[in-house]
């Protein structure tokens, strides 16, 4: 039994022997770079691609089976030029444990590897060749029999580095960059902790981004039980991407994912941000202390948004927080007790500083595509309730209700200075741009108890809003302004740029409202305006040199300012006899009262004509005819001031050309016409006189005729 033994352990340690010297025979003799001619054929008839070998190829076989490749690449399709390339690629397993269907790495080294990815105008890409008719890669059909079981692996270490890979679309012109990526690992195997480190560089023109990703963590998983974790994650990205002139993210915490019981978890999770741009500077911090998901719901106890805004000179600071929940099912999700605190300051807000806070709820259907929003609190200096809706997210419908006590918005809008006011004149105007209009879906209603806005005052402000496929429908338009009412609407189309205004005001008083509005001082009284306007242009100037419809003004117990014409007509006769006429300027301590004053205006590219002014008052009467040039912002219009009675107790006409420019109207009056027309009555009644005289002269001497007629008659 011994002997039988002896010899078959002698008959094994032959065979060892032999296949060892073979091994080693194999090793010293092969030479895999002796049938490069035959691998680049190979290639070359499978591909049509050209294979380059230009460094050597190193083989091992014992105890590890190994490959070593240095400065490979294969060529485009029927074409020399380079499509990817390997600088050098070493690979290291063990070669026993591959008998039990474990694979042992030594290690993975890839280095220097660089592709070009293409999309050609039309449509075909560089690599249309290696899928398949369906687009998928090439595979071969999986052999039938053997083990279902699981290979098991054991990576000591990978090290991946210089790989640059870049795509570049002929069609739209874009073009996308992978620079220096470099992957470094650990040991990877199930359940062993693994260190993992990646640096990448990205670039883009199609949007222009330029960033620097760094990623580590420690990752562990279980492929037998599909769990992964990764623990003290860390991602840096720094850059430019969009407008972002300075882009700079850093985010850290856990994640567990367990993906079998579709369970996933995040713990001491926080991002933080920074953002410098032409629009100013930004610095966020998002933090979640812990997130629980399952196949049915998600759920955080607390999520908190800090948000540090810098903005042409002004700061914000921005603080949301929220309890998060959610089905993951119907992918409902509800911030169901939201805050939002904001703090400003800058020498532009009201007392050089604002705050607000505001409390509500906010619920997202993804699967219906719509959002339901609540809020009440304060708002800037208002005390503010929203009901806010949206539905569909490429194309939202929006509907909204606003309800405010209190507004000053020029207290956050931009001073209008005379500074500012040479400034505009001397820049070339903008035209207006209503390209957000021509997709805005809205509909709602804003209701604000008291508004000042470009220093009108108004309460009771009531604004409905319908906007749809490029026009927008305000109506109704209302308020109580002045002492009176408003009430109307406006229609605005985006599409063709025009505008529609119809608007009647009501016992409203001009002269504060024209002050407040305008900084004109030309009128007062109390009345009605009605506003029937439509324009069309996209600049200010061409609406105005486009308006066409009708105006009309009725107003009571009021005043002219800026002349007094009955003063004019009554001092006539303190003239001298050569004085024809005399032009003068505005005088804002003179004016002329009337008790009614009425005009209706025919509006025609930006011409307002007039041909029925009446102006009455206790002394005078007041005619007139002419036009305003809203476009050009000047004035040529003809009036006849009628004096009831003069100091003779005659009537007079005295003609008042008013012209120039809105902001310094000039007064022409005929003193002249005064004068005839003063002579003319003058005449008129000497006519009267010698008529009179005629008429009396004849009857006296009828008389006497009749008289001697009658003496003789009788002798």
């Amino acid at each position: 039994m011994s002997k039988i033994l002896k010899y078959a352990l002698l008959c094994i340690a032959a065979v060892v022997g032999v296949a060892v010297v073979g091994i080693v025979y194999i090793v010293l003799t092969f030479d895999p770079n002796d049938y490069k001619a035959q691998i680049i054929q190979a290639v070359k008839d499978d591909t049509q691609r050209n294979l380059h070998l230009d460094g050597d190829i190193k083989l091992s076989f014992f105890p590890n089976v190994g490959a070593s490749l240095g400065n490979i690449s294969i060529s485009e399709f029927k074409n020399e030029k380079e499509f990817i390339a390997i600088k050098s690629a070493r690979v290291s397993l063990a070669l026993l444990p591959l008998l039990s269907q474990r694979v042992i790495v030594d290690e993975v080294v890839v280095s220097g590897l660089k592709a070009t990815l293409i999309k050609y105008k039309d449509g075909t890409t560089n690599i249309d060749d290696l899928l398949g008719k369906d687009g998928s890669p090439k595979t071969q059909a999986p052999q039938k029999g053997g083990s279902s079981s699981p290979i098991k692996f054991d990576i000591d270490s990978v090290l991946v580095e210089k790989v640059n890979f870049s795509y570049l679309d002929e069609i739209s012109g874009a073009q996308y960059a992978i620079n220096d990526l470099t992957l470094k690992t650990g040991r990877i195997a199930n359940d062993v902790p693994s260190k993992i480190y990646l640096s990448v560089g990205l670039q883009a023109n199609q949007p222009e981004l330029d960033v620097v990703i760094q990623f580590e963590t420690m990752l562990t998983f279980d492929l037998n039980k599909k769990k992964y974790q990764l623990q003290d994650m860390a991602l840096q990205a720094n850059g430019v991407a969009l407008d972002f002139s300075e882009l700079n993210i850093a985010a850290k915490g856990n994640v567990n994912a367990d993906t079998m019981a579709q369970e996933f978890s995040v713990n001491n999770f926080e991002l933080n941000a920074i953002l410098r741009g032409t629009f100013g500077h930004v610095v966020a911090n998002l933090s979640l202390p812990e997130l629980k998901s399952n196949k049915q719901s998600l759920k955080t106890s607390m999520l908190n948004l800090d948000l540090d805004i810098e903005q042409h000179g002004q700061a914000f600071k921005v603080n949301l927080n929220s309890p998060l929940s959610g089905d993951i099912e119907t992918q409902q999700f509800n911030l169901s007790d939201l805050r939002v605190e904001v703090n400003a300051t800058g020498d532009k807000l009201p007392n050089k500083s604002v705050s607000s806070e505001m409390k509500g709820s906010v619920r997202l259907d993804n699967l219906k595509e719509s959002m339901q929003a609540d809020f009440a609190g304060g708002l800037l200096q208002s005390q503010i309730k929203a009901k806010i809706g949206v539905k569909g997210f490429t194309d939202p419908a929006i509907k909204f209700d606003l309800a405010l006590d209190k507004l000053d918005a020029d207290l956050y809008l931009p001073k209008n200075t005379s500074e500012s006011k040479v400034s505009v004149y001397k820049q070339p105007e903008q035209p207006l741009d209503l390209t957000a209009l021509k997709t805005l879906n809205l509909e709602g209603s804003l209701r604000i108890d008291s508004l000042k806005a470009a220093n009108v005052k108004v309460s009771k402000l009531r604004v409905d809003v319908k906007a749809r496929n490029g026009q927008v429908n305000v109506s109704p338009l209302s308020a109580n302004l002045y002492q009176g009412s408003t009430d109307g609407k406006i229609i605005v189309n985006a599409n063709t740029y025009s505008f529609a205004i119809n608007q009647k005001l009501k016992g409203v008083e001009v002269e504060p409202l024209l002050k407040d509005a305008s900084e004109l001082e030309i009128a007062e009284g109390k009345g009605n305006i009605l506003l029937d306007l439509s324009t069309q242009g996209k600049t200010v100037s061409a609406l105005k040199k486009a308006l066409n419809g009708n105006v009309s003004v009725n107003l009571t117990n009021g005043a002219i300012k800026g002349i007094n014409l009955t003063k004019l007509v009554e001092g006539v006769q303190n003239l001298s006899k050569d004085t024809r006429s005399q032009t003068l300027g505005v005088d804002k301590s003179e004016k002329t009262e009337f008790s009614e004053f009425k005009a209706n205006f025919r509006v025609k590219n930006g011409v307002a004509h007039n041909d029925d002014l009446a102006v009455k008052s206790t002394v005078l009467r007041l005619t007139g005819n002419g036009d305003i040039d809203i476009g050009h912002d000047n004035m040529d219009y003809n009036a006849n001031v009628i004096l009831a009675k003069t100091q003779q107790g005659r009537t007079a006409t005295l003609p008042v050309i008013v012209s120039g420019p809105f902001d310094a109207l000039k007064f022409k009056v005929n003193y002249g016409a005064l004068f005839v027309d003063a002579a003319k009555q003058k005449i008129n009644e000497k006519k009267e006189e010698v008529k009179t005289k005629i008429k009396a002269d004849a009857k006296e001497k009828v008389q006497e005729e009749l008289t001697k007629g009658l003496k003789n008659l009788f002798r």
